[in-house]
């Protein structure tokens, strides 16, 4: 009996280690990598002033970080403008998700699916 409990308790043992080493594989390379998605949010804090209004004109400093983050993590931009965080903060994701093509992006992912969302 005891050496049946010590088996199913090294079975559960092995089976939490390994899950848990997965699941930490996990978490750090989501869509924006290794970078938090509330973190790549704050870093698009310059688009603001034209997530809410697409014939406002979008700050260079905005233009800047999202060719960056499209170079580097293009979906990133659409993990971070579907994100609950950008819901709380009032973003319109159908407008901010043509940022890209205001600020004259050449590399954009154009046509791309971003939730019911296309990238203009």
């Amino acid at each position: 009996m005891v050496s049946s409990m010590r088996a199913c308790f090294a079975a559960v043992l092995v089976f939490l280690l390994a899950s848990n080493g997965f699941l930490s594989d996990v978490d750090a390379a989501g869509e924006c990598g290794k970078t938090p998605i509330r973190s790549a949010a704050a870093s698009l804090s310059p688009c603001l002033t034209a997530v809410g209004n697409v014939r406002a004109s979008v700050p260079p400093a905005c233009c800047s970080k999202v060719g960056a983050l499209i170079k580097t993590a293009p979906k990133c931009l659409c993990a971070v403008l579907l994100s609950p965080l950008a819901m709380q903060a009032g973003i319109k994701p159908g407008i901010a998700i043509t940022i890209p093509k205001r600020c004259n992006i050449k590399n954009r992912p154009v046509g791309k699916k971003c939730g019911r969302y296309t990238v203009p």
